[in-house]
């Protein structure tokens, strides 16, 4: 191939991804983006949780933002921010998160995981498992309590945040990046706008695609996660739906998705939240019928966004669920749903 030829192969492929990022908020590959929300600088940055891989890349790093002053074993949050796994800049949007969560007793680390143009899956499953195994092992240097580790992430870093919070309890999907031994279970998990069962979102969105920006093309952030087009090979893309390992040992998930989402259907939440249901484990499903794809700060903070938004909710305790009902997401939902359980405050009303 000549030089000439490569460029524009490499120029198509670029704008074919862009087309299917162009609507997310966090940066495409290279970081670019829109600015993170303000907050600390970490207290330990570009710490790397196993070695680069490939080479000189930033998918295996993170950043721990520790309160000042703080004493005794902290609770820690785990952050993954999303770019439909085009970029291994996840760590970079903690900021925001650590703002919030720091004054509130927390800990936060920022975590990135390899792009799928650098590993397919289940590669990223295996990069989040190795940050929390090498959060735990490493939790007394840093004054980390390795029992209580909770996790948060947005669209593809919401797909994270829940498979990480499923497979807990799954060996055969562990890996051996990084830290092995110690557990990669989470005790509490809150996803933004997740993708889910990849095999569906086309039939499910809010307007009819096209291509190349149907999931369902090979060229889609789906197909490029699992390295097929994704109606043509099911069972890959099965391994990779965090649906398939919901079990009873599954923590507490709060799912939060807009209606007007036109990356990744509002159907793709709710389809997680009645799995959760239906195994009667510990749920709250937020919708939000304004939103579309983030901002997901805008979720808890943005009137506009907010407006309609509904609650429900389902109990491990009795299976006992509370149907929808008029609600405005705030942080100080995300703070009393991780105070109830990585605090074990009983004050806390589910």
């Amino acid at each position: 191939m000549t030089r000439r030829a490569g460029t524009v192969l490499g120029l198509g492929l670029a704008l074919v991804a862009a087309a299917h990022a162009s609507a997310q908020s966090p940066p495409p590959p290279g970081g670019r983006g829109p600015s993170p929300l303000p907050g600390p600088p970490p207290t330990h940055a570009d710490i790397d949780y196993a070695p680069a891989e490939p080479a000189g890349s930033n998918g295996h790093k993170l950043d721990l933002y520790i309160p000042s002053g703080a004493t005794g074993r902290l609770p820690i949050v785990i952050w993954t921010g999303g770019s439909a796994w085009l970029a291994d800049t996840g760590k970079r949007t903690a900021p925001g998160i650590a703002a919030q969560l720091n004054p509130a007793g927390y800990a936060v680390a920022g975590v990135s995981i390899r792009s799928s143009t650098q590993v397919q899956f289940p590669g990223q499953l295996h990069d989040i498992k190795a940050a929390i195994r090498w959060l735990r092992a490493n939790a007394s240097r840093y004054g980390l309590d390795p029992d209580r580790i909770g996790i948060m992430g947005d669209s593809s870093g919401g797909w994270t945040t829940a498979t990480a919070a499923l497979t807990g309890d799954v060996p055969e999907m562990e890996g051996t990046v990084g830290t092995t031994g110690p557990s990669s279970r989470v005790q509490a998990a809150i996803a933004f706008y997740p993708p889910t069962n990849f095999l569906t979102m086309d039939a499910w969105a809010v307007q009819k695609c096209g291509p190349p920006r149907c999931h369902d093309d090979v060229t889609s952030p789906e197909s490029r996660l699992v390295g097929c087009a994704i109606q043509g090979c099911p069972e890959k893309v099965q391994a990779a739906n965090p649906l398939r390992y919901v079990s009873a040992a599954d923590p507490p998930m709060m799912i939060l998705h807009g209606g007007s989402d036109p990356l990744v259907p509002h159907n793709q939440g709710e389809q997680l939240y009645m799995a959760l249901n239906k195994a009667c484990l510990d749920a709250v499903f937020v919708s939000l019928p304004k939103a579309g794809h983030g901002p997901w700060s805008g979720f808890l903070t943005d009137d506009a966004i907010r407006e309609g938004a509904t609650r429900r909710s389902t109990s491990a305790a009795g299976c006992a669920v509370t149907n929808p009902a008029l609600f405005t997401p705030s942080w100080r939902t995300v703070i009393d749903f991780l105070d109830q359980h990585l605090k074990g405050d009983s004050r806390v009303v589910k």
